[in-house]
């Protein structure tokens, strides 16, 4: 069986748009990526709402920083076949600052840290899959906590491109596929968690070709 490790934030949790509450598991974009690859595939979801790239939250807790929970649960899951990296939204609250630039910065922090990890088979570099988040909607209850993240978060893709490239890493842009919900400008409403589901197994699946892992 394969394991794949989902590693991301409230939109790999499943966060509902508009009311906080938690789409069920077979609704989640995870849940999809595992009825499209089937049996032969372990699908691990491991979302947590708020969770940025590197930073200390200082308002929602230092818990939410992935660099802090990530070797831990690469390690509780071992051995793993590939890692998905879904993360990049929370980056671009304003009490961070952080330019583009430097939110994929951080996610390549977390790339070389799986990369280096040894969580993979026979203690091997772990493969990753690198989603860049699709742009911001409209805001709505978030728009003074995230000013100025509308236009950053048209950056991303670009960036994120770059740093697959230069990490040797699998990349998929989100914002070709779905689109944040006007709901809140954050959050993916229920059809756009299917199609993302259907287009990260789509990029999956093939890895696991025989021509994929030759």
């Amino acid at each position: 069986m394969y394991e794949i490790l989902c590693y991301g934030d409230s939109n790999t949790w499943g966060y509902i748009p508009g009311t906080g509450g938690r789409y069920p598991p077979e609704v989640r974009w995870t849940g999809v990526l595992q009825n499209r690859l089937g049996p032969a595939f372990h699908v691990i979801e491991e979302g947590l709402n708020g969770r940025t790239t590197v930073w200390d939250d200082p308002v929602e807790g230092t818990h939410r920083n992935g660099r802090t929970y990530l070797l831990p649960c690469l390690q509780s899951h071992m051995p793993l076949d590939l890692v998905v990296l879904f993360l990049g939204v929370n980056d671009l609250k304003r009490r961070f600052g952080a330019p583009a630039a430097d939110i994929a910065r951080s996610a390549g922090v977390l790339i070389e840290l799986i990369q280096n990890s040894g969580a993979g088979k026979a203690s091997t570099a772990v493969p990753v899959l690198l989603i860049a988040p699709a742009p911001l909607g409209k805001l709505t209850a978030y728009a003074e906590m995230l000013e100025g993240g509308t236009e950053k978060s048209r950056l991303l893709a670009a960036r994120y491109r770059e740093l697959a490239e230069e990490r040797s890493c699998q990349f998929l842009d989100a914002g070709t596929v779905v689109r944040s919900s006007d709901l809140d400008g954050v959050h993916l409403e229920e059809e756009q968690h299917r199609r993302l589901g259907e287009a990260v197994a789509s990029r999956v699946k093939p890895l696991f070709q025989p021509q994929g892992r030759g």
